[in-house]
């Protein structure tokens, strides 16, 4: 019975070792979720100017036929997959390269990926995907000048001709124990489009329409990419947080269940020692 109590004394110990570093991991993913939600909400005004801008040209312009807008006849597809560089997150990755997978369906040999975190690499390279490119250690804290990089190299791949769509997927921020996965077309953009008005005032753009658009599309899908980014990294810090809640309210579960069982195993030790004693004494007399 010794040998019993001191197996559950082990088991706790180790079960209280574990605690401690989901708890820190919790602590840790909370205040990074905090700076992740600031950067986010710094970020959208500027998004949301861009694309009253965009909007604005579009309104005030007839028979404007811009190559970011033309919708092409190939199926040739460029994801970009935003996961996380580690994983202790829940679903996080597992849901994002699903959906990617799952939107790619059969068409496996016309698309070409660029990944950002390992999750993401790991999981396509070994799957036999073409990732043309990936970025790493980089999602915990995203910054313009990622999504610059990568902005440019899908604008460089889909004025070349080599794609014909490009889309995003990211997991979106909903709440600190809710998000969700989400694709996102960039290119054509037909959202741009849509959301063309009736002609209102005269305006005149210089030196021209077009060339005002060169400008501030690239832009539009830098300041998107970095919205994914900044997304990714709040719901990859909620997702890690509740999971490691998770797990420390699981540990304390499991501890309060052994230190039942120690008690037990100890109170019984106790009464065999005793009726011992008393057998020993009544065989005495």
């Amino acid at each position: 019975m010794a040998e019993s109590t001191r197996d559950i004394k082990r088991r706790i110990r180790g079960i209280s070792n574990t605690r401690q570093i989901t708890k820190a991991m919790e602590l840790v993913s909370s205040a990074k979720l905090r700076k992740a939600r600031e950067r986010l909400e710094k970020s959208r005004p500027y998004y949301n100017k861009v694309y009253e801008n965009i909007q604005q040209v579009l309104k005030d312009t007839k028979n404007l036929n811009h190559p970011y807008l033309k919708v092409r006849e190939g199926d040739r597809a460029l994801y970009i997959v935003v996961s996380a560089d580690r994983g202790l997150a829940g679903g996080f990755n597992s849901n994002i390269n699903r959906l990617v997978e799952h939107e790619i369906g059969d068409k496996k040999d016309k698309v070409s990926l660029i990944t950002v975190g390992l999750k993401a690499r790991d999981y396509f390279k070994r799957r036999g995907y073409n990732v043309i490119e990936e970025f790493l250690h980089i999602t915990e804290e995203p910054s313009f000048s990622h999504a610059k990089a990568i902005g440019n190299l899908i604008m460089e791949v889909y004025e070349k001709g080599e794609v014909d769509e490009v889309y995003i997927a990211y997991t979106q921020f909903i709440t600190t124990i809710s998000q969700q996965a989400k694709l996102v077309k960039l290119l054509p953009n037909n959202e741009l489009k849509e959301g063309q008005s009736e002609k209102g005032a005269i305006m005149e753009f210089e030196p021209s329409p077009d060339e005002v658009l060169d400008y501030l599309i690239p832009k539009y899908i830098q300041s998107v990419i970095y919205g994914a980014l900044i997304e990714s990294s709040c719901s990859q810090q909620g997702a890690r947080r509740t999971a490691m809640e998770s797990a420390t309210d699981n540990a304390e579960e499991i501890i309060d269940e052994l230190e039942l069982s120690y008690n037990r195993a100890r109170q019984a030790a106790i009464t065999a020692e005793i009726s011992e004693i008393v057998s020993g004494a009544e065989a005495l007399k």
